[in-house]
This record gives structure tokens, C-alpha cells and sequence, in this order.
């Protein structure tokens, strides 16, 4: 029996969020973070922003980018579908069904981890139909019907695609390093089934700030449509209640993407941009961290597209507000660790 390969540990990093109860903090987030201006310096940072992880679905955005480059031609919809892990709402799967339909290709064609809708609504009123787990319904359906398609158009096998040697995702890996200017050193499985790339934090907002840019100049190229799409299109990216949909909406002209195990990054138009990664790999300090970093972020650029910074703030702090309850009723909050945000503002009862 050959040994399992010995794991690479992952430095804590530094303290990202304090979840505070009562007078005391009872427990403490780490991680990394960083923030960079939009010439890539470093505005903020908490642990090593040149930290390798695996991105997750915070990497989608630019593996739509490359397979814009290597022929997918889709409308926003399906753009923001393809960088989604969507909540498999009605709209979210008519997307995926119109994207697949458009190359001659149906639901069965999916080659993702079949699972239920993401959002509990969603996924109550599929099990009221008698259905179980699809791969349609699975939270990153948008991504696996755009590689389907960008093979239908670049001429390729649709029925591998999932395989790392498949034109397609040496296409996708050699897109991923060029984004974000940093190799690929490791790649393994996601758990959608596609392969997954390691990256940097810092080639993580390297990556997003240049979708971001292109977004905002209206260049025509695949960065800009790809980062509009996503900026334009936060329901889809998302879905109800999400946090990242959230924060689409409250920073106009933003680009921004949650993964699992607690990454996410974002980029304002003028290329300003935050990655992270909670060490834990929860989920409960992830909106609020992101929130904080966007403010920095915000302050940093002036705002972003609109000169209401204060407004835009509000915004941010309404979606990354989390409470602490205690008998059902707040007694503290989860508030960021750095940054020098006041705790008592993300203490407010939303």
C-alpha cells in the first residue's frame, strides 16, 4: 500500500477577526490578507501575502478569462454563470440550461459532483418535485457548462474535459499564470471535479485587479467582459441572501468572488484589491474579513466609481455585519482584527 503523500502545513498566519461575546473575545480567526493599490503595492497586510493556496471557486473568475481566450462565446449571463457558485435558483439553472442548449449539449453532459441547490429554498422546493442531486443543480454547473461550450467552439473533445491534460485545461492553467504572475506549482481536485490550481494571495488580487481594470476601461477584451459580467450580474455570481452578491451590489463597478474553505477575493475599478484566506476555513468570520478589507480598500482608492465612500461603507458593513447571539438576542458581534476599524462599529444591530 503506497503512503499518502506527507501534507504541507498551512501557517496560521495573523489574527483576522475577533468574535467577541459579552466583554470578552472568546475566539480568535487567523489568516492571511492582503490589499494592494493598483499599481500592487501593499496597502494592507496580515500574515504572508505571498502564502500559496488553493483558490477554490475564488479562482473561476479567471478561468472564464482563459476560456474567453480560447473561444467561449457566451452572453453576461452565462459569463457570470461560468464564474458562479450559484445558489441553483430557477434563474441560476435556466442560465446553465440556455448555455449548454446554445452548443448543442444537454444536462447529462455535465461532468460535476452531483448535489442539491445550495440555497435551502431552492433545494426544499427540488426535493418537493422528487428530485435528488444533479449535477445541474450543483453549485458550479455555470463553470462546467462553459467548459463544455468553450470546447464545442474550440473544436475539442467534449466528453474529457475534465482531464488535466485536456486542451481546455492547459488552456485554463496556462490563463491562470498569466493573470495572476505566478506558476503553477500544484494542482489537485475541486470538489466540483474540475482540476484545482494553487495560487498565491497576492496573484489572487494581482489577477482579479486586472479584470477589474479592463471592466471599468470597457476594453473589449476577455478581461473585461468576463469582469463585467460578474460586476454586472450579482444575483447570478450569487444568489439571495449570499454575502458575495451582497457586496457586488454595494460597491459599484466591483469584481469579486467567494471559495471554499473561507477564500475570497475582490478588486475595485481602479485595480485596488483585497485577497484572503481564513486559516480554519470557516465560514463564519469570511463576510465580515472581506467587508473590513473592502473598506480599507474603498478608503484607500476614494471610493471606487462613486465619490459616496461613506455610503459605500455602510454598504459593506451591512453585508459583513455578524452577530453573536446569546438566547436569541445580540450580546457581541465578530469584528475585525485589524485594520484599526473601530469593534464598535460592527457591534451596530443590523
Amino acid at each position: 500500500m503506497t503512503a499518502a503523500p506527507e501534507a504541507r502545513p498551512l501557517d496560521p498566519g495573523g489574527a483576522l477577526a475577533h468574535v467577541v461575546r459579552g466583554p470578552l473575545v472568546e475566539s480568535v480567526h487567523t489568516g492571511h490578507l492582503v490589499v494592494l493599490d493598483p499599481d500592487g503595492g501593499v496597502v494592507l497586510a496580515v500574515g504572508d501575502p505571498d502564502v500559496v493556496v488553493w483558490p477554490r471557486s475564488s479562482l473561476k473568475p479567471l478561468q472564464a478569462v482563459a476560456m474567453v481566450r480560447a473561444g467561449l462565446d457566451v452572453d453576461d449571463d452565462g459569463l457570470a454563470l461560468a464564474c458562479a457558485s450559484h445558489s441553483g435558483e430557477d434563474a441560476h439553472l435556466a442560465v446553465v440550461r440556455a448555455v449548454l442548449a446554445g452548443v448543442g449539449h444537454a444536462e447529462g453532459d455535465l461532468q460535476n459532483t452531483p448535489d442539491l441547490p445550495l440555497a435551502a429554498a431552492a433545494a426544499d422546493a427540488w426535493r418537493a418535485g422528487g428530485r435528488g442531486p444533479t449535477s445541474l443543480t450543483q453549485n458550479c454547473s455555470g463553470k462546467h457548462a462553459a467548459m463544455i461550450a468553450t470546447c464545442a467552439s474550440a473544436g475539442w473533445d467534449t466528453s474529457t474535459y475534465l482531464a488535466p491534460t485536456h486542451p481546455l485545461q492547459q488552456a485554463v492553467r496556462a490563463g491562470v499564470e498569466e493573470l495572476t504572475g505566478v506558476p503553477v506549482h500544484h494542482a489537485t481536485v475541486d470538489g466540483c471535479g474540475a482540476p484545482l490550481l494553487s495560487t498565491t494571495l497576492r496573484g489572487l488580487a494581482h489577477g482579479f485587479a486586472r479584470l477589474a481594470r479592463a471592466a471599468a476601461a470597457d476594453d473589449g477584451s476577455p478581461e473585461a467582459r468576463v469582469g463585467r459580467a460578474v460586476a454586472s450580474r450579482p444575483a447570478l455570481v450569487g444568489g439571495t441572501g449570499r454575502d458575495v452578491t451582497g457586496f457586488l451590489r454595494a460597491v459599484p463597478g466591483l469584481v469579486a468572488k467567494d471559495g471554499a474553505e473561507a477564500v475570497y477575493a475582490a478588486a475595485l475599478p481602479d485595480g485596488t484589491s483585497v485577497a484572503l484566506k481564513i486559516a480554519d476555513g470557516g465560514g463564519r468570520a469570511r463576510a465580515l474579513v472581506m467587508a473590513a478589507a473592502l473598506e480599507v480598500a474603498v478608503r484607500s482608492s476614494g471610493g471606487g466609481d462613486g465619490d459616496d465612500v461613506d455610503g459605500v461603507v455602510a454598504a459593506l458593513r451591512a453585508v459583513g455585519r455578524t452577530r453573536v447571539l446569546g438566547h436569541g438576542s445580540p450580546v457581541g458581534a465578530v469584528v475585525p482584527a485589524f485594520g484599526g476599524t473601530d469593534p464598535a462599529v460592527w457591534e451596530e444591530r443590523a
